[in-house]
């Protein structure tokens, strides 16, 4: 059986309908079998330049935007009761009681939910099932670039516009770069920016898009930020997917957990080249943690507390020496260097033992450093310091 053969007769006419050659086939089933498009990136996302993660041996780890602590107590709670149980594929009917918590956070209806293992299968997922060689994808410029890099692989055209002068997202800028694209991808809070593009925005571009198009709107970070969220905009019945993950503020990279919100008619083409497999292929210790971390409204604002607070260390220090620092509404710092180029400052850090993350193509001396704990970020001052020396 080829790669093309094994996606579903409906999904591979579909494909084939919108412009994919069968060559290009071949790569979308590539996709959905690596798990988490291993194959469109070429490299984890963390990596620079192509290098391994050094991260593990830094005595601070403030580069990947990984949460500084594990999941919150409820969530560990509910993720080590359900591991003596795990024999069984659903012991209850945990991935139900999941929805049910999404239901009751978010206001969405039931089969307005999807969970997936993470959230770079279904952005992913996403490009395949609205771009194509025809219908391309726009995206900001800097920005998470899992969108980008699977359109690239697949070869749907990508239009890559800067952000505003206040570091949103240009909305009309993205609308005027492909007035026919497939999918719009709004990242906010931004990564690497960590800043915000207001709802009024993106229902501007919801509006005046072309039909048949979707915004994507990726909420990683909305915790962090505490602003008013998309989904909404899912219960009102438009053409949007809204992408949450809880590998931020609940801490849980390493458990690989995700849910989409989106109408089921949309949904509905998402899985349709797995037949769902990969919406259901949910650990259960992930999806126990899951729904306990969701509803713990007071616990989750303690932590974006705790995060602002060690926000401010950081930042207070930067400007007390004229380091030029972006806005940010998140967890991440954009830092600008000036003269000197993010992957030499990168390795002084690192020669510190401090992990800071990496710099986006479009800005060469800006580093992204990763808000931790208060103590991470006092010693990342503390290695500051040294460095600018």
């Amino acid at each position: 059986m080829t790669e093309q053969t094994s996606l579903p007769e409906d999904a591979r006419d579909d494909l084939l309908d919108r412009g994919y050659s069968r060559r290009q086939l071949a790569r979308v089933a590539g996709i959905f079998g690596a798990g988490a498009v291993a194959a469109s990136l070429g490299r984890p996302a963390w990596a620079s330049g192509g290098v391994p993660d050094p991260a593990p041996t830094a005595k601070v780890r403030i580069g990947a935007n990984e949460c500084w602590t594990g999941p919150l107590l409820p969530g560990q709670r509910a993720a080590q009761k359900i591991i003596a149980n795990s024999n069984r594929y659903a012991p209850q009917d945990e991935r139900n009681d999941f929805l049910k918590a999404v239901m009751a956070v978010e206001g969405v209806p039931y089969d307005h939910i999807a969970p997936w293992p993470g959230s770079s299968d279904p952005l992913s997922r996403a490009i395949v099932s609205f771009c194509s060689p025809q219908r391309g994808l726009v995206t900001a410029d800097p920005t998470f670039e899992l969108a980008g890099r699977t359109a690239d692989w697949l070869g749907a055209p990508v239009k890559r516009v800067p952000l505003t002068a206040e570091y949103a997202h240009d909305v009309r800028a993205m609308l005027a770069a492909d007035p026919n694209a497939g999918l719009y991808y709004i990242c906010t809070p931004n990564n690497p920016t960590g800043t915000i593009t207001p709802i009024p925005d993106i229902e501007w571009l919801i509006a005046n898009k072309p039909a048949g198009s979707i915004v994507l709107v990726d909420e990683a970070y909305t915790h962090f930020a505490g602003v008013p969220v998309a989904s909404p905009l899912v219960t009102a019945g438009r053409d949007v997917i809204v992408l949450r993950t809880f590998s931020k503020i609940f801490g849980m990279a390493g458990m690989r957990m995700g849910f989409t919100m989106a109408r089921p008619d949309i949904l509905a083409k998402m899985i349709r080249y797995d037949g769902g497999m990969q919406s259901g292929a949910l650990p259960l210790p992930s999806l126990a943690c899951a729904t306990a971390s969701l509803t713990a409204a007071p616990l989750i604002a303690a932590r974006r507390a705790e995060m602002v607070q060690a926000r401010g260390i950081a930042l207070d220090h930067l400007r007390a020496r004229n380091i030029v620092v972006k806005p940010t509404s998140a967890n991440m710092i954009m830092i600008d260097w000036k003269t000197r180029p993010a992957k030499d400052v990168q390795a002084a850090f690192r020669a510190q033992s401090v992990e800071i993350g990496r710099s986006w193509p479009i800005w060469p001396t800006v580093s992204r450093v990763t808000v931790g704990s208060a103590t991470e970020m006092k010693a990342f001052c503390v290695a500051l310091d040294k460095v600018m020396a």
